[in-house]
């Protein structure tokens, strides 16, 4: 395996010479993979190109070329900055493994509602940017008393973000289609139980039918509330076995 750190990584922990050759006044790598977190934020990741990230800069798509060697690397940048570093602790110290990882948990859930394309970009490997490693610290600092083995963290750590991801993802998926739909939230939601009350028999589909009798889409959720009953279902598990060992 060739050791040689790739682009992208050398570039976001620092370690790859400044460009040489008369860069751009003002032109940075930070500068460039912020342009481009906010043309992602305004529209879209698939908006994200090199040249429209210079001219966002007001500078030459050569010039870019100086400081990030191609769009994957770029991506690779916008999402480590996307994520930015975890949140410090602001519990007690001896508050336990629980409370350490529900809060990391709704860390990354904001990350990923300030930039909800994040979650977008298919995960090409384990984490190795410098904020994707500070979170990988944080998640496993709070699970150091929890008395699992080092592997048994990793786990739990790949369960709980891949819930976290997840989760925002559908979320950003049911937003664009209540926006596609043009109605508001409520009335989107509303119309899913007329549609299968005509569709769906009772005598077919019994334990549907009782379903939407019961008024499950009448009543307003609040927007966390499906997070939280998720979360906290992984934590009771997770409890469980913490607490056999």
């Amino acid at each position: 395996m060739d050791d040689e750190l790739p682009a992208a990584v050398a570039a976001a922990w620092g370690v790859r010479a400044h460009p040489g050759k008369g860069p751009k006044p003002g032109l940075s790598l930070d500068r460039i993979v912020a342009a481009a977190v906010r043309i992602a934020s305004r529209d879209g990741l698939d908006a994200v190109s090199m040249s429209r990230v210079a001219a966002e800069l007001g500078a030459s798509t050569m010039s870019l070329y100086r400081y990030v060697n191609a769009k994957d690397e770029l991506i690779k940048l916008m999402i480590d900055s996307a994520w930015g570093p975890p949140a410090p602790d602001e519990g007690a110290a001896d508050e336990g493994w629980r409370a350490g990882l529900s809060r990391w948990a709704w860390g990354m859930r904001t990350a990923l509602r300030r930039h909800p394309w994040a979650a977008r970009v298919p995960i090409s490997g384990l984490p190795v940017m410098p904020n994707e490693v500070a979170w990988f610290e944080k998640a496993l600092a709070d699970l150091e008393d929890s008395g699992l083995a080092e592997a048994e963290k990793a786990s739990v750590i790949m369960l709980i973000s891949g819930y976290v991801r997840t989760l925002a993802t559908l979320e950003t998926d049911l937003q664009a289609a209540v926006r596609a739909a043009g109605v508001t939230p409520d009335e989107w939601m509303a119309a899913y139980p007329r549609m299968l009350a005509k569709l769906a028999d009772p005598g077919r589909y019994p334990a549907l039918s009782k379903f939407i009798a019961a008024g499950v889409f009448d009543r307003a959720d609040e927007p966390d509330d499906e997070f939280i009953f998720g979360l906290e279902r992984i934590l009771d598990g997770i409890e469980v076995l913490v607490s056999s060992r």
